[in-house]
């Protein structure tokens, strides 16, 4: 499963770049060698390139590649170190459960409910939104898998020692 969503993520973020990259290419066209600046394509790249760095930030999670302040992580080993870093799985899992899930969820349905439109495209802006609890849904994805791999292949096994060699499972 996770293989597909990793698949399935990856086209997706080099759908929206090609889309964008030829919004930006036409936007730079129209304007500047027609003399007419195309509006929709100008706000057209503007929300690809929200859902482009929503999407590709959860995908990086999802590679482990994310930016992390990991000096005491690998400074410790066994136990300790994995405590510290299924601490850091629950406070990133809370945080975008609470703000990208719920939040952005609740925005989405606000923006809905109000009617709002985009100005060139016309489109509902909760769509344009949409990127937010959709991105924080495959954060919490990952970060499920993660503390699973974390509680499977970690110190907390029944067979294992008090020991977690330097490079564990969320390295």
């Amino acid at each position: 499963m996770r293989s597909f969503v990793d698949t399935l993520l990856k086209a997706v973020i080099t759908v929206i770049f090609v889309v964008l990259v030829a919004c930006v290419t036409w936007q730079v066209i129209s304007r500047y060698i027609l003399g007419t600046p195309s509006t929709v394509t100008d706000e057209l790249a503007r929300f690809l390139f929200m859902w482009l760095a929503l999407i590709g930030g959860a995908y990086t999670m999802g590679l482990r590649r994310h930016l992390a302040i990991d000096l005491l992580t690998q400074k410790l080993a066994g136990r300790p170190r994995a405590v510290l870093e299924g601490f850091s799985l629950a406070a990133v899992a809370i945080f975008v459960g609470m703000v990208m899930v719920k939040g952005g969820g609740q925005l989405v349905w606000k923006t809905f409910a109000s009617g709002q439109v985009t100005p060139a495209l016309q489109i509902p802006m909760g769509y344009v939104y949409g990127a937010i609890p959709f991105a924080g849904a495959i954060i919490l994805y990952y970060c499920a898998i993660f503390a699973f791999e974390l509680w499977r292949d970690g110190p907390f096994r029944p067979d294992a020692g008090d020991t977690m060699p330097v490079g564990g499972p969320l390295d």
